[in-house]
């Protein structure tokens, strides 16, 4: 509390002064559930990816059906009430997203996997950068968890060697990281209060048009004709997207941009477990450090609650 005070030195009134409130507990234990069933589902993408290759099914086509698809399911039942003001911002984070994607996918085919999936999953960096300018300084926990992070995903998925010098590839890399950071933090200011079912039908809308007139670009936009194909898509739309995508909104919104996005740091860990129970795919040492590093990021971030002003 303190006195303010006019001229003369004339006290005018008395202003209480009271720190923000922190989430209740039973929000945060909701926010860290749906961010590790958010970082379950989306580390699935990366199974469903290499079956998409095996079945024929070309990256910018099966991203067009998964996200239509979705889109079909969810905006005749979610949404409906929103004006139209209310949804511009809906269908904007849709194009953050979309971006992203574009720019993860061009990193790819210039850079290695690793190299690639190292600068996208650096986003909480961005996510704690942006904030900053913003003016949200963050805490040491915060700075602390991003670097453990760093060094765990450094071990799960490798470190850039000389197959990454490719400077438009790095770039569009980055910009995978940047723009997904925005994505989150856009989420965290324009889809407060908005449900996550509405708010995963306007962004699958956007995405689905986006990658559709992609793929037709390309000349790669097919109906799938096989089982296998659709089995693909269906899983990947079912998993990664209507699981994980409402499930990252809701951690976005009880835990804030910054902490959702650290958690999310585990997709990669997850990826490679999954590989290895389903694909038979090997299980390096170093991922299991890297894991634990990751671990140890995503629980120091739970320290600081809110950044300083």
């Amino acid at each position: 509390m303190y006195a303010k005070v006019g001229p003369e030195g004339a006290t005018l009134e008395r202003v209480t002064v009271t720190p923000a409130p922190a989430a209740p507990p039973t929000t945060v234990r909701a926010g860290l559930g749906l961010a590790l069933v958010a970082a379950l589902g989306f580390s699935t993408l990366g199974i469903w990816g290499k079956l998409a290759g095996r079945v024929g099914l070309d990256s910018f086509s099966v991203l067009a059906w998964r996200f239509g698809l979705v889109a079909l399911a969810l905006l005749p039942l979610a949404g409906r009430e929103l004006t139209w003001r209310q949804r511009r911002p809906l269908l904007g984070v849709g194009l953050l997203y979309a971006l992203a994607t574009t720019c993860y996918f061009g990193a790819l085919s210039r850079i290695t996997a690793g190299a690639t999936g190292l600068l996208l999953y650096l986003a909480p960096a961005f996510v704690i950068l942006f904030s900053w300018l913003l003016g949200r300084r963050p805490d040491a926990a915060k700075l602390g968890a991003v670097a453990l992070a760093a060094l765990g995903l450094g071990l799960v998925v490798g470190i850039p060697g000389a197959g990454d010098r490719d400077p438009l590839g790095l770039g569009l890399g980055a910009g995978a990281g940047a723009l997904y950071a925005a994505y989150l933090l856009a989420s965290e200011r324009w889809l407060s209060g908005v449900p996550p079912l509405a708010s995963t039908g306007h962004m699958a809308l956007v995405a689905g048009l986006y990658f559709a007139a992609l793929a037709a670009g390309t000349g790669t936009l097919h109906v799938p004709t096989t089982a296998a194909q659709w089995g693909v898509i269906v899983g990947m739309a079912a998993l990664a997207t209507l699981v994980a995508v409402p499930a990252l909104y809701g951690a976005v919104e009880r835990l804030g941009a910054a902490r959702a996005s650290l958690i999310g740091t585990l997709e990669p860990l997850f990826t490679v477990l999954l590989a290895f129970l389903i694909l038979a795919e090997p299980l390096r040492p170093a991922v299991l450090l890297g894991g634990a590093f990751i671990l140890a990021g995503a629980v120091l971030a739970q320290r600081g609650n809110r950044s300083a002003p």
